[in-house]
């Protein structure tokens, strides 16, 4: 029998390819001694389902990978991680998609990304079926060609089913904010970054911005905000947590990251404050170092360094 999932993350999986650090690029055929490369399954699926994984999580992830070396890589990594990958296809129509991200020093990550199959991915039945076994659904197929049409109803599935249901995208696109008013009613928690709220909502206001996506449907908003921490506004209340002071290393992952940690937190029985202060540490710990993971050990070790690193004050 499968095992029960604490996690099911649907969409963008990649495998990253991360140089650190990087101020510039060599002239011509000239080359530079970097610090470090690493390889990690990534996305806003594939990335959240590691990073909760990694939290304690029993996690899966339904997407696609190309019949390639990165594919192999992206499968190898995952369930080296325990990550369940039934549901990760193979498409030999198109490769993993992949993305090379020269770190500056900073903790900037300006990037080069091949699209690839977890764009096309559908969602099969197979997926479906994973809901009888599922407790939360991470939807990260946004204005994805692969999944269009079936995002609204497998997030109407799993609700009825009781699952908590969150959604997140890597890109404020047309198509994007199409779907968005397909999937809003059937989504627990919307997680944009504030500027793709900026977009798709049409104001930098955090605040509005949440209602307006409840407006639209969602029963509430978490607002990544970057160095300023993360707004989590629901339709009674609003809580902002701060960001740790820390010296960030790679903050590619940092909101995948946050992602997965406030889903955790909330699986462990965290009320709503302290999942969103729980998502902030998982996203520091992986500030500090280079990949998916960075720094990220574990559930325990993310709860205190939540209560022992100081926060940023708040403007």
């Amino acid at each position: 029998m499968s095992p029960r999932l604490d996690l099911l993350a649907v969409g963008l999986t990649t495998l990253d390819i991360t140089v650190r650090s990087v101020t510039s690029l060599p002239e011509g055929d000239s080359g530079q001694i970097v610090e470090k490369i690493a390889l990690s399954p990534a996305g806003t699926a594939g990335g959240t389902a590691l990073v909760a994984q990694k939290l304690g999580l029993c996690a899966a992830i339904s997407s696609a990978v190309g019949d390639d070396p990165q594919g192999r890589i992206v499968r190898l990594m995952l369930e080296a991680a325990k990550v369940e990958t039934d549901l990760l296809e193979i498409d030999p129509n198109w490769p993993t998609s992949t993305t090379v991200l020269p770190i500056r020093p900073n903790g900037d990550r300006p990037n080069w990304h091949m699209m690839g199959a977890s764009v096309f991915a559908p969602v099969t039945d197979a997926t479906f079926a994973a809901l009888e076994r599922t407790s939360a659904v991470h939807w990260a197929a946004v204005g994805f060609p692969g999944s269009s049409g079936k995002g609204a109803e497998f997030l109407r599935e799993a609700r009825a089913r009781g699952i908590f249901t969150s959604c997140d995208l890597i890109a404020p696109s047309e198509a994007a904010q199409a779907d968005l008013d397909t999937l809003l009613p059937h989504v627990d928690l919307f997680m944009p970054s504030l500027a793709e709220m900026r977009e798709l909502a049409g104001t930098g206001d955090p605040v509005e911005g949440a209602r307006r996506f409840i407006q639209r449907g969602a029963g509430g908003c978490l607002v990544k905000l970057g160095g300023e921490g993360a707004l989590l506004v629901l339709p009674d209340r609003q809580i902002h947590a701060p960001a740790h002071r820390i010296d960030p290393v790679d903050t590619t992952s940092c909101g995948d990251s946050l992602c997965a940690g406030y889903i955790a937190g909330r699986a462990r029985g965290l009320d709503p404050a302290e999942a969103l202060r729980f998502g902030i540490a998982t996203a520091a710990q992986v500030a500090l170092g280079v990949g998916t993971l960075g720094k990220l050990e574990d559930y325990e070790t993310t709860l205190a360094f939540a209560h022992d690193t100081p926060a940023k004050e708040s403007r």
